[in-house]
């Protein structure tokens, strides 16, 4: 199962939005197939296993790490090859959360005379599809918060100026998280600051060719970003709440596509947005983005994950800060995280956080 962890993980950065699969078969001791889920419309993580076994995969075991799929897709079921391939038992890793399989794959397997088990490193599956997972379950992907700041927490001088608090191993190493996640989102003020590119700039080693560029989304409650802006270059979505005419046409027409998705108090309604990221199969959202969008998101509870680089440098009291919230007066309201890895990064470290 550990093997088929390592194949899933090859389609970290090209899978979106199906899930990342692999498929690892045994037979009398021996590994005869492996497989692994390259990209959406292409076969299954079993069916490449099945197909590198052959007539071995007759009696053997599949270890998969998500439940084989039972319904007609872009692809054929993979539940029902395995049936066909003559397999003896299937061992998943979980159960898939997706209502139109949710354990009917299982089912059909169990129907058809094979043994199956499911629960072998359950938790590492759900962390390779946390995004998958979140979407399917609650109708929203995950969203992972990224920030890079100095140990006194700040992300900027006072005069705007930001480039670079961490070193070139940081900055190579969130390329990986944008890749990985669907949308990068970001603010109108990070757009009007640093007008920034917001894109995969760099070739992965476990891509397959290039990598796919995410999606990238401004949050620009009266459409400020000048149509000029490299963010818009290759298009993007702008969520805002209210749509001036003139500056819609003019975004428009630089490669802008206008969401307009007001709350009560003509912002835009952020709760809602990750809805419809839901709905358009968005797994993971990736934010960079100033003080302003992050405190929001923090404070609606919005904040799945929080992945935090740390320089090892002090930028005074008077330099910017990482989140705009109201002055708490009680202790008890604070906003706490559970620790979930530390590592450093070049001469930076890199927190993992999750909201407690």
């Amino acid at each position: 199962m550990a093997s088929a962890m390592r194949l899933a993980e090859r389609g970290l950065f090209t899978t979106t939005p199906n899930p990342r699969v692999g498929c690892v078969i045994v037979r009398d001791g021996v590994v005869v197939g492996e497989g692994w889920h390259v990209r959406a419309g292409e076969p299954h993580a079993e069916v490449h296993a099945l197909r590198a076994a052959g007539a071995r995969a007759n009696g053997a075991t599949a270890y998969v790490t998500l439940e084989p799929c039972s319904h007609h897709g872009r692809t054929p079921p993979c539940a029902n090859a395995l049936i066909d391939a003559g397999v003896a038992r299937v061992v998943a890793a979980m159960r898939d959360p997706n209502p139109q399989v949710a354990g009917q794959g299982l089912e059909l397997l169990t129907l058809a005379g094979i043994n199956v088990q499911t629960g072998l490193l359950e938790a590492e599956a759900r962390e390779l599809n946390i995004g998958f997972i979140s979407r399917m379950t609650r109708g929203r992907p995950w969203l992972r918060l990224k920030t890079a700041s100095s140990l006194d927490g700040k992300t900027a001088l006072l005069n705007g100026e930001s480039k670079w608090i961490t070193g070139a191993a940081a900055r190579a190493d969130v390329q990986r998280w944008r890749a990985r996640a669907c949308v990068i989102l970001t603010g109108s003020g990070t757009v009007l600051a640093d007008d920034p590119q917001m894109n995969v700039r760099e070739v992965l080693a476990n891509d397959a060719e290039s990598p796919r560029q995410p999606m990238k989304v401004i949050v620009d409650s009266r459409l400020s970003t000048p149509p000029s802006a490299k963010i818009l270059h290759g298009g993007a979505f702008i969520a805002c709440a209210e749509a001036d005419y003139l500056r819609r046409t003019a975004l428009e027409a630089a490669g802008a596509q206008i969401l307009e998705i007001p709350d009560a108090h003509g912002r835009v309604d952020l709760a809602e947005l990750l809805q419809e990221f839901g709905r358009q199969g968005i797994n993971e959202v990736h934010v960079e983005a100033g003080a302003t969008l992050n405190g929001a998101l923090l404070n609606a509870g919005l904040v799945d994950e929080w992945i935090s680089y740390l320089a090892p440098v002090a930028m005074g009291h008077a330099a910017r800060g990482l989140f705009n919230e109201p002055e708490l007066t009680d202790m008890a309201k604070r906003h706490q995280f559970t620790l979930l890895d530390l590592v450093q990064v070049g001469v930076d470290v890199r927190l993992r956080l999750r909201p407690v």
